[in-house]
């Protein structure tokens, strides 16, 4: 499993190491493995050119130390201070110990569109607000060099406890991060700006308490549900799908496909396209009695493509069994229908449907997802499976919040989501709490959505047809 630590937590471990080992031993560690991630970034670091971006804090330290070291290998090396009065001392030594060259800002747009490698250390992970007026032209023209960029610690300008980019930040082909991922390292859209991710360990303690994890195969194949030599389709669990409508029929289809792959031993379907869920998946256990009538269950999916079906969504949410609560579903909801319910709810908006029941604009969702999930989930006294380019589960109680490292951009197409909530809701019903289904359901389905497009566009069955093939790998390993 991935873990992502505070700032604060981070500074904590870092001070209790620094008190056991000699001054600047652990600075001088964490340029170690940036000065060897740089040397695997040039390939040949003899006769390279290489650019620090200096500020005034230990960023700007490891990056001067990391280049003293390249130079040392024959690289040339020239720091661009930002801050010449307040750059770390013993680094700015080292460097030119080593023949590395110093400079101020001026002219320096014009070193880094010649540089094979620059080198990010202008602000530390505890920088907030975005970059100050005199480090934008180094950034923007950062971006525009043909250069690799190298980030210390996490890319300048972006925050590193929410993932929030407010204004210019420094757009990295490598982030080198030390003792630990920090969050905005793994939530977009400060994600995107850091490109590859290589974690140096400088021997941080660190609490049990993680601001974030990401799971990973073995992770989820422990969450999934086995069948016993004495199971059978009850035993197994019992999903109902309450869905789908006469403008929307596809949803419903949709949603049984993904139940049908969820681990669930039988999916019960509710709602006006019963007939199509039957043609498509005989197998169906269906129903036109609605919710109450349909038979035992042990989870229900309630919402994709309900369209005005407020009564439906009313008497699932009544249910004393877990609900996730998709699409229409979330519109039609009472909020105080769902903070009443005593079994396990799990919803999950997109960041459209997010905002709405904030009550904010989309991209101050998007911009904040971190707080969004959280705000959300509070607010509702439920678990949040938060969709988009980085999908965020948190529980109610709050905690460590999980995010999803699987995925790719093709599954934005219509019907995906439908999928994922069949499949989580099935998860649900063999027995997953709300916050494992999320996130078993939200790895399965990314990987299957990487599966099935491989680099290419797909449509939503593909996907539902791919998670089979995600779960074999996830077992396997």
């Amino acid at each position: 499993m991935r873990t992502a630590y505070s700032v604060e937590t981070v500074r904590t471990a870092e001070r209790e190491l620094m008190a056991r080992l000699p001054e600047g031993a652990l600075m001088r560690r964490a340029a170690a493995g940036l000065a060897a991630a740089c040397a695997d970034v040039l390939g040949r670091v003899y006769g390279s050119r290489v650019v620090l971006l200096v500020g005034s804090g230990d960023n700007g330290g490891d990056a001067l130390y990391a280049g003293a070291r390249l130079a040392r290998r024959g690289a040339g090396v020239s720091a661009v201070l930002l801050a010449p009065e307040r750059a770390h001392g013993g680094g700015l030594a080292a460097l030119r110990r080593a023949g590395g060259r110093t400079t101020g800002t001026d002219g320096a747009e014009a070193l880094i569109a010649r540089a094979g490698l620059v080198v990010d250390g202008i602000v530390g992970i505890g920088g907030r607000g975005g970059l100050r007026p005199d480090a934008v032209p180094l950034a923007e023209a950062a971006g525009r060099a043909r250069a690799a960029v190298v980030a210390v610690d996490l890319p300048s300008g972006v925050d590193a406890d929410t993932g929030e980019v407010r204004g210019t930040a420094v757009r990295a082909d490598l982030t080198v991060t030390f003792g630990t991922h920090k969050p905005g390292l793994l939530i977009d859209p400060a994600r995107e700006y850091a490109g590859a991710v290589r974690l140096v360990d400088i021997g941080l303690s660190l609490p049990a308490g993680a601001e974030l994890e990401a799971l990973q195969h073995a992770d989820v194949a422990r969450l999934l549900p086995v069948p016993a030599a004495e199971s059978d389709k009850y035993r197994r669990g019992v999903v109902g799908i309450a869905a789908g409508s006469a403008r929307y029929p596809g949803a419903a289809v949709l949603a049984v496909a993904g139940a049908l792959r969820g681990g669930a031993g039988a999916v019960r379907y509710v709602g006006p396209a019963g007939q199509a869920v039957i043609a498509r998946f005989p197998e169906t256990l269906v129903s036109d009695g609605g919710p109450k009538h349909a038979g035992r269950v042990q989870a229900w999916v309630v919402g994709p493509g309900a369209g005005d079906d407020a009564a439906t969504v009313a008497e699932v949410l009544a249910a004393d069994v877990p609900v996730l609560i998709d699409a229409d579903g979330l519109r039609l909801a009472e909020a105080s229908a769902v903070r009443g319910r005593s079994a396990p709810t799990l919803m999950t908006p997109h960041a459209g449907e997010a905002a709405a029941l904030l009550g904010v604009e989309r991209g101050e969702v998007e911009g904040g997802r971190l707080a969004a999930v959280r705000e959300l989930a509070g607010r509702y006294g439920a678990t949040v499976l938060l969709k988009g380019s980085t999908t965020l589960i948190a529980s109610s109680g709050g905690g460590v919040v999980r995010v999803n490292p699987t995925g790719t951009s093709w599954l934005a197409t219509a019907g995906s989501g439908d999928v994922l909530s069949g499949l989580a809701g099935s998860l649900l019903a063999a027995g997953l709490s709300a916050v494992d289904a999320a996130s078993a359901g939200a790895y399965l389905h990314g990987l299957a959505g990487r599966f099935a497009a491989d680099g290419a566009p797909v449509g939503a069955h593909d996907v539902a047809e791919g998670i089979a093939g995600a779960w074999r790998s996830v077992v396997r390993g």
